[in-house]
């Protein structure tokens, strides 16, 4: 198996990339209208639930267009509904809250549960598939930092004070030592090597049978509304729910994503 474990030298993205991230977004949503034609031949979902989990200190109104995008093509997407993401305080110190809300999706539709997580929701997404495995269809996550030292990353100090979480503290080492493998179901990471937040090293999966890395140029903060992140994420809630495969760069995707993997 290959890892994509990153090297403890990784250090937090540069100040002129932080910086960047508002404007760089701002392009992102502003090119939406463009990238409709590409977007129009995004496959087709089978309906089933897709819960969609928030960034660090945002809320589902910041996965609207995502949740969007997704009902278009066929999916039940949900929201989280636990207000805005801080941490322990929005998801219980287990996790017990966010768990409770995807059992009843699973519960109610009757079928696996697919999760979308962004930043701070996809190292969520993680550990709830590590909990609750036999509910969950796959994840997906969009700059999730779920690898490395959390303090790789220009928000580290602003989650201690909002979350009430010490990076340091062995409960917090222990969840993400708990997330940081693949979870046993399918997973994709997709990343920025421009994400001004967090160190896109501590983003990347370790590659295996079932699990895959999507390279995609963006921001942190755009991910959520960034064309090739939205096909990438049609494409891969598309698989069938037993012939999971990577992601296959061919056609016009061979220009638009960078090769698998990363170095």
């Amino acid at each position: 198996m290959a890892s994509a474990a990153p090297s403890t030298s990784v250090k937090a993205p540069s100040a002129l990339l932080a910086l960047t991230e508002l404007p760089r977004a701002l392009f992102e949503l502003g090119s939406l209208p463009w990238a409709a034609p590409m977007l129009a031949t995004a496959p087709r979902g089978d309906g089933h639930p897709v819960i969609v989990l928030p960034g660090f200190v945002t809320s589902d109104r910041s996965t609207g267009i995502l949740r969007g995008f997704l009902k278009r093509h066929g999916y039940a997407a949900h929201t989280w509904d636990l207000g805005r993401n801080l941490g322990p305080r929005a998801i219980g110190r287990h996790g017990e809250k966010l768990i409770e809300r995807v059992l009843a999706v699973y519960e109610e539709s009757g079928q696996k549960v697919s999760l979308v997580g962004w930043s701070l929701g996809g190292v969520m997404a993680r550990l709830v598939a590590k909990r609750i495995p036999h509910a969950i269809r796959q994840v997906i996550t969009l700059g999730s930092p779920f690898a490395g030292s959390p303090k790789a990353s220009n928000v580290w100090r602003a989650y201690e004070v909002l979350t009430g979480q010490k990076i340091d503290a062995d409960h917090t080492r222990a969840q993400l030592d708990e997330v940081s493998a693949p979870p046993p179901v399918p997973s994709t990471a997709i990343y920025s090597r421009a994400d001004g937040v967090v160190a896109w090293q501590n983003c990347c999966e370790e590659i295996g049978p079932m699990s895959d890395n999507i390279e995609v140029y963006g921001s942190h903060c755009g991910l959520g509304v960034n064309a090739s992140v939205l096909y990438a994420v049609a494409d891969r809630l598309a698989q069938p729910e037993d012939d999971w495969h990577p992601f296959e760069r061919s056609g016009f995707k061979a220009l638009v994503y960078p090769s698998a993997g990363h170095a």
